[in-house]
Parts: C-alpha cells; sequence; structure tokens
C-alpha cells in the first residue's frame, strides 16, 4: 500500500512539474481588450492564438462603419477556438473544383462577428519583447466576397518554427465589407466608407503593432503579404496614407502588378448611387432600415445583385487616393523590398504586369524587387499550377491536401517556406549567405521559378 502510495506521490509531482513548465511556456498576455492564453499547437514548440478580438463586433450600429476598437472581456480568454468568419456563402457556391481543392470539409461558422485575428508564435518568445521576431500578416484571398484566416490551406506552425510569427486575419468582404452609399458618405466622410473591408485590415495591421510584442514579435518589423484579393489588398495598403508607415516588406501573390496606362475607375461616389439605387429596389431605403435588415437577407440581396455592381474597394479620398499603377509610377507606395509572382496557370496577364512594377521600381533605384513564377503543376489532375496552387506549398500544408503530393513537393515546399520567411525577416528571400534569387533588373530579366525540377 505504502509502494502505491508512493508511486502516486512521484506521478503527482511530475504532472505537477509538468503543467508548471506548461505554465511556464505559456503566460497570461495582456493585450488591448484583456487578459489572453494561447494553446499548444500542432507542433509542441509552436503556441496558437485563435479568435483573438481587434475591433468591436461590427454588428447593429457599428454596421457599415469603420472598426471600433475591442470590446474589453472579464477574465483570461482562453485562445483555443477560430473566430467566425465573414458573412459569406458557403464554400460549395465558389464551384466544384475550387470545393474539392479547398472546402471539402465544411464550412467554418460565418458571422458579422467577425473581425477576429490568428497568431502562430514560437513558445519560448511569448511574453519575452525583447525577443523582437519578425512578424508576417496574411490576408486572405476571395474575389473579395468570401475567405476567412483560416482555411485549410493556412497555418503558422512552419512559419514559427522558422523564427517568423505568423498573423492571420479576418475582414469585412461582400455587402458587408464594401456598400457604398450617399447617406452613409454624408454619416461618416472622413472614415473612407464603403471601404469597410479595407479599414478591418488597416485596424489589424495597427493593433499588430500595438500588441504583438507581448507574443516576442518585433512591431518594427512587419511584413504584409496576400493572395489573389488578398493580393489586391497588400497593393491598397502599401499606398494608404493609414498604412504604408507600419509595413517592413511587402509579398504580392497573383494579385499582378501595374497596367501599361492608369485605366478609369468608378469613384466612391458614383458606386455609392448605384448602391443606393440597388438597396431601394430591394425596400432599404434609409440607413435605419439598412442597418436593421438581417444579415441572411442581406446576403441574398448580394447574391440577387447586377453582375456590373462590384463589391470592392474603391478610391476613396482619405484611405485609397487612387490607383495601385498611379501611386507606383509616382513612387508613392511604401519603399519597401517587394516579393511578387503568380502561378503558370493563372491568368495570363499578370507575367507582364509583375515584369513592368519590377522594372518602374529598379528604374526608380528603390528598394529591391524579386519576382517569382510558380511552375509546379499539381499531382492528381491536370489543373497545372492553378491560381491559388501554391499555399499548399509556402505554408506547408501539403498533408492536408487530397493530393497525391511527392517526396519532392515536400522539398519544395521547404524551399518556399524558407523563402518566404527569410524574406519576412530582412527583406531578402535567399537563404543567408546564398544568392541564387536574384533582385529582378531588366537587363537580366531574372525570375525565380519554384517547380520540383
Amino acid at each position: 500500500m505504502n509502494m502505491k502510495i508512493h508511486l502516486l506521490s512521484i506521478a503527482l509531482l511530475a504532472l505537477a512539474s509538468c503543467s508548471s513548465q506548461q505554465s511556464a511556456n505559456n503566460p497570461v498576455l495582456s493585450i488591448e481588450g484583456g487578459q489572453i492564453q494561447g494553446v499548444v499547437s500542432n507542433d509542441p514548440a509552436v503556441l496558437v492564438y485563435k479568435g483573438v478580438p481587434y475591433a468591436a463586433a461590427p454588428v447593429g450600429d457599428l454596421r457599415w462603419k469603420a472598426p471600433q476598437a475591442v470590446s474589453p472581456w472579464e477574465g483570461v480568454k482562453i485562445a483555443d477556438k477560430w473566430g467566425a468568419a465573414a458573412m459569406q456563402n458557403s464554400g460549395k457556391a465558389t464551384g466544384d473544383f475550387y470545393f474539392k481543392e479547398f472546402y471539402a470539409d465544411g464550412d467554418p461558422e460565418f458571422s458579422e462577428d467577425c473581425l477576429y485575428l490568428n497568431v502562430w508564435t514560437p513558445a519560448d518568445a511569448v511574453g519575452q519583447p525583447d525577443k523582437k521576431l519578425p512578424v508576417a500578416m496574411w490576408i486572405h484571398g476571395g474575389a473579395y466576397d468570401h475567405g476567412y484566416g483560416y482555411e485549410i490551406t493556412m497555418d503558422g506552425d512552419a512559419w514559427a518554427k522558422r523564427g517568423v510569427i505568423l498573423v492571420t486575419i479576418n475582414y469585412r468582404v461582400g455587402i458587408f465589407g464594401f456598400l457604398a452609399h450617399p447617406d452613409l458618405i454624408a454619416e461618416d466622410a472622413k472614415n473612407a466608407p464603403g471601404n469597410y473591408g479595407t479599414l478591418d485590415q488597416i485596424a489589424a495591421l495597427k493593433w499588430i503593432k500595438n500588441n504583438i510584442a507581448q507574443f516576442g514579435g518585433d512591431p518594427s518589423n512587419i511584413t504584409i503579404l496576400g493572395q489573389s484579393a488578398g493580393a489586391a489588398s497588400i497593393k491598397n495598403l502599401v499606398m494608404s496614407p493609414l498604412s504604408k508607415k507600419l509595413i517592413s516588406h511587402a509579398i504580392i501573390q497573383s494579385g499582378g502588378g501595374i497596367d501599361e496606362q492608369v485605366l478609369p475607375e468608378q469613384s466612391l461616389n458614383e458606386f455609392a448611387i448605384d448602391c443606393k439605387a440597388f438597396m431601394d429596389e430591394n425596400g432599404l431605403t434609409d440607413v435605419a432600415k439598412m442597418r436593421a435588415a438581417s444579415a441572411d437577407d442581406l446576403l441574398k440581396f448580394f447574391n440577387n445583385k447586377p453582375q456590373q455592381l462590384r463589391f470592392r474597394p474603391h478610391y476613396d479620398s482619405v484611405n485609397i487616393p487612387y490607383g495601385f499603377t498611379a501611386a507606383t509610377f509616382d513612387g508613392t507606395i511604401a519603399n519597401v523590398p517587394y516579393m511578387i509572382g503568380y502561378c503558370a496557370n493563372d491568368n495570363p496577364t499578370m507575367g507582364a504586369g509583375v515584369q513592368r512594377f519590377a522594372t518602374e521600381r529598379k528604374k526608380q533605384h528603390a528598394k529591391p524587387v524579386y519576382t517569382y513564377l510558380f511552375a509546379r503543376p499539381l499531382p492528381g489532375d491536370n489543373a497545372g499550377s492553378f491560381h491559388s496552387s501554391e499555399l499548399w506549398f509556402m505554408f506547408h500544408t501539403l498533408d492536408r491536401a487530397w493530393r497525391p503530393f511527392t517526396e519532392a513537393d515536400y522539398v519544395l515546399a521547404d524551399k518556399m517556406t524558407d523563402a518566404w520567411t527569410n524574406f519576412a525577416k530582412t527583406g531578402d528571400p535567399n537563404n543567408p549567405g546564398t544568392a541564387d534569387w536574384k533582385a529582378y533588373d531588366p537587363e537580366t530579366d531574372f525570375t525565380y521559378v519554384f517547380d520540383v525540377e
């Protein structure tokens, strides 16, 4: 009996020691809104903080308003659950091919209460501001009407293991994120009405600046990156006077470069007039009725909108003063290193736009631009190197895919994750001591090709 008590005591002491060690590696942090604690990720050396609110819920009177300060909570928030994704259609609505590729596991919770972010960081950096690890903020794609920050391709373990804190965000999309209306403009002209989704992204970037030191991050070394509509968002953030000074490096994935000429775009006021007519047709003739409508009804209206009514960022006098092309030629975009590229089976016009962007930056003697082409035809079908196919590799999440990836694919994923995280650290995608990936120069026209060959 005494032996059993002795063994039980040893076991309890071991458990207490383990719990104490876990607590020491996972301290309670004080951030905007209150106290928070993360959970061990799939890799035990990484802590993940899921569903961290970075702004107040944009519901009720806050629908179609600029993001407000996060609502405080009581006690310690255990960040072990993803925050709801922005209101949007089911993943099934994105088409059979992409449904099988990215959405076959089903939909997350959708809600207007969606302004949450997620943080992956090395466990030994948490609570140590002196660590000053580089930080990267990921903006998801989805044509500005769907997507969220924890899709099946997206994970930060491989980044944190390489010494980079990864933050992924949700932001308002579709009619909830990009509706303009004359009455909304009159209500709050100084806060870029109609570009709420972009303002959400800027609020998340500012949250990182103000809070990431608690997670071991360096608020003066923030890389922003995104793909597709996320890449277009990066192009907005590097020229916005509200955000460009917060950025150290930028990665633009499958979002094109610059056009040969500045194309005319519909102004915010013109878009607002079209939106008012659309809302009037649906019986929402004033702002009070618009804010009283249910989120489900608004989504139904959005699904039946005229094709020419496109809910996306528009130029305004506060946040997005003019287009990326004009800002590039003017030299008013953030003067930081850029990494920009596309997939081999993307829109065929992307290559020329990327080349023009890199050439113009070189002419201006700006900081370097690194261009790439993702050329690996994914195994399992004949889809090739399709739009979004690189996500499996740069997040190193091949094991989540249905595809029969080979050992060579995992080697390629290592190479790409190294390049992306190296760039986040220093603005140079090369491994230390190497220079295989040369900055773009029109005289050599060098673009790095990622493939298994």
